[in-house]
């Protein structure tokens, strides 16, 4: 089964902080004075942790809007969402990536299933308000594959047209040498009726 991944990647931590819950420098000073994540740890961040720190719970909120997007709108064909995370100076874990797996194989041997799914698939992919570069090939793919199945499918419903009309034209031919036959047996029988001479 292909599946693709639907990915944002909002928030680009500054310079010596990494994902996946690596800490920034020079946070050590908040977590030692106040527990991580307490309002008092906020307020001993310098201005320029506090803004980072409001960036990151920004984002963190549009990672998450935007994952459950694709999660909503993927239904049966949505995997779970998963995240990435950056601590902040406040020693918090944030998002600030994530994505959605989404199955995107048509369904073998059903190319009206396979459009219908393809149909789910797109709007999956391009329901956040702002999808991402990702998330429009993912778009692109679906109609792409659900173009595919539409024309296998004018191509079958061709093929039955045909195979109808040539047993149809069949059927006819059929029918009309029954009536044929019988309006000749039925003539055979009555035809000496109309040939008798009528005399004076």
């Amino acid at each position: 089964m292909s599946i693709s991944g639907i990915s944002s990647v909002l928030f680009t931590p500054p310079a010596g902080q990494g994902r996946r819950g690596q800490g920034a420098a020079g946070t050590g000073q908040a977590a030692e004075t106040a527990p991580p994540g307490t309002p008092a740890a906020e307020k001993n961040l310098t201005s320029d942790q506090q803004s980072q720190l409001r960036e990151l719970k920004k984002t963190d909120a549009e990672v998450r809007t935007h994952e459950q997007a694709h999660k909503t709108a993927g239904g049966p064909y949505a995997g779970g969402i998963q995240l990435e995370y950056t601590t902040g100076p406040d020693g918090r874990r944030y998002a600030t990536a994530g994505e959605v797996p989404i199955d995107v194989a048509p369904v073998r041997g059903n190319p009206e299933a396979t459009i219908t799914k393809m149909e789910v698939v797109k709007r999956a992919a391009l329901a956040p308000q702002n999808p991402s570069p990702q998330d429009r090939a993912v778009a692109s793919q679906a109609d792409a594959t659900k173009a595919q199945a539409q024309t296998e499918l004018r191509q079958s419903r061709s093929g039955d047209d045909q195979d109808g009309n040539a047993q149809g034209g069949g059927l006819r031919q059929a029918n009309a040498r029954q009536a044929t036959s019988s309006y000749q047996r039925a003539a055979s029988v009555t035809q000496p009726a109309f040939n008798v001479a009528i005399s004076a």
